[in-house]
């Protein structure tokens, strides 16, 4: 998805560095370069920051890092 400039402004007033979040569902997907995709279901972890994008990269407490697509 493509956000606009207030999209992503919204986004990361939603969610600024250091929010917690909690992985309810993660979509399976196959990726060669994210192994630890997905993320198992009550993973909780920090925001780390929103790219221009709209992911949201987190620091999960599991140790691994990977950015959600909302």
């Amino acid at each position: 998805m493509n956000y606009t400039k207030e999209q992503l402004e919204h986004l990361r007033r939603e969610y600024p560095v250091g929010t917690r979040l909690m992985v309810v569902e993660m979509a399976k997907c196959w990726s060669p370069v994210e192994p630890f995709a997905p993320v198992p279901s009550g993973t909780v972890g920090s925001v780390d920051h929103i790219d221009d994008m709209g992911h949201i990269h987190m620091n999960w407490d599991m140790g691994e890092s990977l950015a959600l697509i909302p």
